[in-house]
């Protein structure tokens, strides 16, 4: 050993890379296409977040399948139409209007009222309601009754609903209410919706419209005397109501003169 060369390590060599305009090349690109996928997979997770969020926070929505009216006819014309209070323009016409941009606005304390009155027994089969939390926030309701009777005097509740963010028409559960041949026909004079809570806290409310239903009576009518054909020629009724289902509205209606 060499005096003053005690504490010196030996260190391996290490071959001198040549760097050709290949080699640069290839490195630049595959770090090109490492950052454009590491970018792809950062707007794919801010996509899907996006998509939670609009999940989350959407309002609900009438989800059912879109409403068949084949064989029935709205009522509404056929009653006198009532609200606890309104403001201005805002009234009962608002309220029947095809137009859903109005509404009808209350303008005094809860619970708001709506009465619809018939001349006369009506048997209801649908009743649907419009309502529209993005436009009209904590007017919007969160609970409803509804009521039915001959009179003011024995209204009795067949249905409550309760709302978190509604948006679009929305069918009142007439189930069980005991009218027609199912128990599912709501047999009335009077009508009456029962506005208890909106959202928020809010005071007045927002209804953009209401919709009554009940069976077209040419077509009731039709099938009740297809019912009698059957029997005579001892035809079973589900076939015959398939049949009158597909018949035009002039088929076995009462003769009118001209």
């Amino acid at each position: 050993m060499q005096p003053g060369r005690a504490n010196q390590s030996t260190r391996p060599s290490i071959a001198p890379v040549e760097l050709t305009p290949e080699t640069v090349s290839v490195e630049h690109s595959q770090e090109e296409e490492a950052g454009e996928e590491e970018m792809e997979d950062v707007v794919d997770d801010q996509e899907e977040e996006e998509d939670d969020d609009d999940d989350d926070d959407s309002p609900e929505t009438d989800r059912m399948e879109p409403f068949d009216t084949t064989g029935l006819r709205e009522i509404g014309n056929l009653a006198s139409w009532t609200v606890s209070t309104a403001k201005p323009g805002c009234g009962v016409e608002a309220l029947r209007s095809e137009d859903m941009s109005l509404f009808w606005q209350s303008d005094g304390p809860q619970p708001h009222r709506l009465n619809i009155h018939f001349i006369r027994m009506v048997s209801i089969t649908n009743i649907r309601i419009y309502l529209d939390f993005v436009l009209d926030e904590s007017y919007t309701p969160t609970r409803i009754t509804f009521l039915a009777g001959t009179s003011h005097h024995d209204l009795i509740a067949f249905a409550e609903l309760a709302f978190e963010q509604p948006k679009g028409w929305i069918d009142v559960d007439l189930t069980g209410v005991g009218g027609g041949r199912d128990g599912n026909t709501l047999r009335a004079h009077l009508v009456q919706m029962k506005i208890l809570e909106n959202h928020q806290n809010g005071k007045d409310t927002h209804v953009r419209g209401l919709r009554i239903y009940a069976r077209e009576e040419g077509a009731r009518r039709r099938k009740t005397q297809a019912a009698g054909v059957g029997e005579e020629m001892g035809i079973g009724g589900g076939f015959l109501d398939e049949v009158v289902d597909g018949l035009d509205d002039g088929w076995m209606a009462e003769p009118v003169l001209r």
